[in-house]
């Protein structure tokens, strides 16, 4: 360590202007400082001797998303809808399954145990075998990303060096309901009994209480249609969807037919403010989240796969993204759609970043209600918040819907290249929670750029 930080003085010394320039004027808007380069890889992002143990994601795939009981997964069991994520993952950078250390499935409403075996089948029906394990995660609407950051953390204490995670939803199979009486305790605590609350009345909570009009929620699903239907159009979502071969039956006749499903299917290209004007709010009367403005039921899955980079450089692969941070925390259980106020800037700054730094977000559109008051709390740029649309358009099965996240995310910042080096995923979780990841391009890791320099501790790529 002393021997590196010599070498970091004697850098310094090289960079550092000389005594004579004009700077000695102003010397601290230009001084690069030792402490910063000793940051660590979590927030000066340079090369260090931790640098090969960084966790990275090496594939992300997701299934398209359709309509739970209308649309095209409605006759397709879960574990059909997983296994094809889980083959992808492994199949398309030539992985021998064998090496997988964990699989770690994020899923929320399938019965525990039964939802469980159905994962442990579809892994088998992916071509695992049996020596690699799998698990279930619940953390409600985080728990894909939960999968993902249980299998980074399992992967940084050096529990195994590879692992997948994963989400999973068929609200189709299974929808949302309460199972069996209760606890009449409940009714001593409020904060217990604001769990039960019904999600779309936390939704007319947080409008009313931070005053998120009608029209704002239906101008951002209006919004998310169109970014969706142009990504979808121009074939955004092509790297990251997996084709599932599957069947649809029809009701009347009982007839199966054999589809290929590809293309999320709840996105109305033709939403217009005016139609979503003419619906009629679902929770509350004279309230203002309705249909339009609320996320869709959804069926889905996706997967990603994470590795030491040590081991993905050894093994060629190209690095699709690095998990630089995650975080849960809890929020107040009747107003929970702001979650990701809260969760966003605590990861953010454990990364050692901060808000402006990051390029583009993921922000999962539980309800429009919800999305506008913590794009508007943080003060974000809606240019770089679900760029190719969200939730409201795309869908939003549970479970799913973190991986789904990763893998949108980051085949994104590979699209955009240099100018996108750190993204964020967060949403809301029922119950009075919120969950937030950052991640960084993974192909940008080596770059001086983000130094950090001056009093103000900006990144070199901002500094002037």
């Amino acid at each position: 360590m002393e021997k590196a930080i010599h070498r970091q003085k004697v850098l310094l010394q090289h960079l550092n202007p000389s005594s004579s320039s004009i700077h000695d004027n102003d010397s601290s808007s230009t001084s690069l400082y030792a402490s910063a380069c000793l940051a660590g890889d979590s927030a000066a992002y340079h090369r260090t001797p931790s640098f090969g143990d960084d966790v990275v994601i090496v594939a992300a795939y997701r299934t398209a998303l359709c309509k739970a009981k209308r649309g095209g997964f409605k006759d397709t069991h879960p574990d059909d809808l997983l296994a094809p994520v889980l083959k992808a993952v492994v199949e398309k950078t030539n992985l021998n399954p064998s090496e997988v250390g964990d699989i770690v499935v994020g899923s929320v409403l399938g019965p525990g145990s039964q939802r469980a075996s159905e994962c442990r089948m579809a892994a088998f029906y992916a071509g695992f075998p049996e020596t690699v394990p799998v698990r279930t995660v619940n953390r409600q609407c985080s728990s894909g990303l939960q999968a993902v950051a249980d299998v980074a953390a399992a992967i940084r204490a050096g529990f195994y060096d590879i692992g997948i995670g994963a989400g999973l939803e068929s609200m189709t199979t299974n929808p949302m309901a309460w199972d069996g009486s209760v606890n009449p305790k409940v009714e001593m605590f409020e904060k217990a009994q604001n769990c039960l609350l019904p999600m779309g009345i936390t939704s007319e909570n947080v409008a009313n209480r931070f005053g998120v009009s009608r029209k704002e929620q239906d101008e951002a699903a209006v919004e998310s249609h169109k970014r969706a239907a142009a990504a979808t159009a121009s074939g955004r979502f092509k790297d990251e969807i997996i084709p599932v071969s599957t069947k649809i039956v029809d009701p009347k006749t009982g007839e199966e037919k054999s589809v290929t499903i590809s293309v999320d299917d709840g996105i109305r290209p033709n939403a217009t403010l005016a139609d979503l004007a003419k619906l009629k709010a679902v929770f509350k009367k004279d309230g203002t989240t309705t249909a339009g403005n609320s996320s869709q039921v959804s069926d889905g899955a996706g997967a990603v796969l994470l590795m030491k980079r040590s081991l993905a450089v050894k093994k060629g692969l190209p690095i699709l993204g690095v998990f630089r941070s995650f975080v849960a925390v809890g929020v107040d259980p009747a107003i929970m759609g702001v979650g990701p106020a809260a969760a966003i800037p605590v990861a953010v700054k454990a990364a050692g970043l901060q808000l402006d730094d990051i390029d583009l977000f993921e922000i999962n559109e539980a309800f429009a209600s919800q999305f506008v008051y913590c794009r508007n709390k943080l003060g974000l740029d809606s240019q770089k918040i679900n760029v190719n649309g969200g939730a409201m358009a795309i869908g939003h099965p549970l479970g799913a819907t973190g991986a789904r996240c990763v893998a949108t995310l980051l085949h994104e910042m590979k699209k955009r290249g240099k100018d996108c080096r750190f993204g964020v995923i967060s949403m809301c979780i029922g119950t009075g929670m919120g969950a937030a990841a950052v991640f960084e391009r993974g192909d940008s890791v080596d770059e001086l750029r983000n130094a950090r320099v001056g009093d103000n501790l900006y990144l070199t790529k901002d500094a002037r």
